[in-house]
């Protein structure tokens, strides 16, 4: 594999005094003595943002993090420089050999850093408002409390959140995930940085919220002349937010050069094969087949043991799960209001909202996970208890939920196979030799393989991590499979592969299935019905082509004119 881009980058010559950091040659290598960064070279310019793309375990955000002189534990620095020139400085600040204390004050003021997952940026036991003006605090911002306070009125502003006090006072747990995530972005931008690594900051934003998440970065970048390093999995992103982009594999920079060119005429195989794993709105092509490395066979993810029952349940005349009049209310919220679809057996339905639509409740309240809500659930005909404890053990194993987190259905301590057979013998089936080969099978099918079975969720990366979890909801052979943003935080390759795994088990299990998500670009890709949620009210439902064609809505016709376009 060559180490070397496959398109010039001019902004890294000498003398560009627009470079405002500079990554030269960076190698890093595990405590062991493993290299995963083989001689990365890039450089960030004021003004501007460059995409860093690749897999998930391409060393991406390894090559971001370094920017801010951290190795995450296990990883070691080996050679390279990272240079920063601060504003107004001749002389360039060698971020590598900073001792720890110079490091910190870098941190967060000068360089700053946005993390994939909100929980990692805010503390749950402070007031958002609070959390950004500790920030300023700590740098030293303006010289009064009332600046300060103004800072932080303007910087919510700024990422499309309300500034006033009431605001402020609220905790992180009092908002959605999309307004968390937007609570870090502001934290980063309060002290104007010089430098900003984004880490895929918009994976858990609806389109409408990353629409202006994008257009708020764009701005404040230009407008304060920050350079960005926006690290990413999205491509359709890395065309609407960045002016270049650099191609990671295995700790390779592989392609780079201006957005445009590489995106439309991409040179290096892999980067064709990411640009051929990109879902469109449109539909014009079958993701996750062949290109995508979709390996997996029907013979691989198919329990044939369970064939006969499936068949047999298809002949029944009751949908396979009917959703009747649910609402739920907490105190003067109206989060659902009188919810109605069906699922049949080998069927896919999409429900599509923002962050706070209600959609996340909605599913754990068909998994039993919620059991506050009013109206019925039905399985085959039978309503069960909104509860799962209270649900029969054929109920629990029909309804399967896989998790946005991964972390939500495994265990850190434990290792991958002990967390997926926990589903199996809380069924009561098989012996422990019988259970390990359904696990093996299991970790087969999602592109893992079962020498996963021994390693722990933190030896894993992000995308290997929900595969895994993905994995867990399959072992017992449900008859409905409740996916709850799944493909957020995985890169497009792995996304394809997931979806044709998803598209292979609904046709040979007739697997029925509701795919939550904001990312309304997989529609056509994944799903028979499109059902679009506003407010906890189903405001649009039908057929995905008549859906996205002729939206009935306003709020659905927002939606599909926010997306991204490829």
């Amino acid at each position: 594999m060559t180490t070397n881009p496959t398109t010039t980058d001019t902004v890294t010559e000498a003398g560009d005094h627009s470079v405002v950091l500079r990554v030269s040659d960076l190698r890093v290598a595990t405590t062991a003595g493993d290299e995963i960064l083989h001689g990365v070279s890039f450089a960030l310019k004021r003004g501007e943002i460059l995409g860093l793309v690749g897999e998930s375990g391409s060393g991406k955000t390894t090559a971001g993090l370094a920017c801010m002189g951290h190795f995450r534990e296990g990883l070691k620095y080996s050679s390279g420089s990272v240079s920063l020139w601060p504003r107004g400085d001749e002389t360039a600040v060698e971020v590598v050999e900073l001792d720890e204390v110079a490091v910190r004050a870098l941190r967060g003021s000068r360089i700053a850093y946005i993390p994939q997952d909100p929980a990692l940026s805010l503390n749950p036991a402070m007031r958002v408002g609070e959390q950004i003006s500790e920030v300023l605090d700590i740098h030293g911002f303006g010289s009064s409390e009332s600046e300060r306070s103004a800072r932080v009125a303007e910087v919510l502003g700024d990422v499309g959140l309300p500034g006033d006090r009431v605001y402020q006072k609220r905790w992180p747990h009092q908002l959605s995930g999309g307004q968390q995530q937007r609570i870090g972005i502001a934290m980063a931008f309060a002290m104007y940085p010089d430098v900003l690594i984004l880490d895929e900051p918009t994976t858990g934003l609806d389109v409408s919220t990353q629409a202006v998440v994008l257009d708020t970065i764009r701005r404040m970048t230009v407008a304060n002349d920050v350079a960005g390093l926006y690290i990413t999995h999205d491509l359709a992103v890395i065309r609407e937010i960045s002016d270049r982009v650099a191609v990671m594999l295995r700790g390779d920079l592989v392609e780079e050069g201006p957005v445009e060119g590489v995106l439309e005429h991409p040179r290096h195989e892999y980067t064709q094969m990411l640009m051929s794993a990109v879902p469109d709105l449109a539909g014009r092509k079958t993701i996750g087949d062949g290109t995508a490395g979709a390996t997996a066979s029907v013979e691989d993810v198919v329990d044939e043991d369970a064939s006969d029952e499936h068949t047999t349940t298809v002949l029944m005349d009751s949908p396979l799960l009917q959703v009747k009049d649910v609402a739920l209310s907490y105190g003067k919220a109206q989060i659902l209001d009188g919810i109605n679809l069906t699922l049949n057996p080998g069927e896919c339905t999409m429900l599509l909202g923002e962050s706070g639509s209600g959609k996340t409740t909605l599913s754990r309240c068909i998994a039993g996970l919620n059991d506050d809500y009013s109206g019925q659930v039905q399985l085959w005909g039978e309503t069960m208890a909104p509860s799962t404890r209270k649900r029969t053990n054929e109920q629990r194993v029909g309804v399967q939920y896989v998790f946005q987190s991964p972390f939500s259905s495994l265990n850190p301590r434990r290792s991958i196979g002990q967390s997926l057979s926990v589903p199996l013998e809380m069924s009561g089936e098989d012996n422990a030799a019988a259970r390990k080969s359904k696990v093996e099978d299991a970790l087969d099918a999602v592109r893992l393989g079962r020498s996963f079975y021994h390693r722990r969720p933190g030896d894993l990366s992000g995308g290997e991590r929900q595969r895994a979890a993905i994995a867990r909801a399959l072992v017992n052979a449900p008859s409905v499979l409740v996916c709850d943003e799944i493909t957020s935080a995985l890169d497009v390759s792995v996304q394809a592969s997931i979806i044709a795994l998803l598209r292979t088990l609904r046709q040979e299990r007739q697997l029925a299935m509701l795919f939550v998500t904001h990312n309304i670009a997989l529609s056509r890709h994944v799903a028979d019905n499109l059902a679009v949620l506003n407010k906890g009210k189903i405001v649009d439902y039908g057929p995905t082509d008549e859906v996205l064609e002729d939206p009935k809505h306003e709020y659905t016709r927002e939606l599909i004119d926010d997306v991204p376009k490829f």
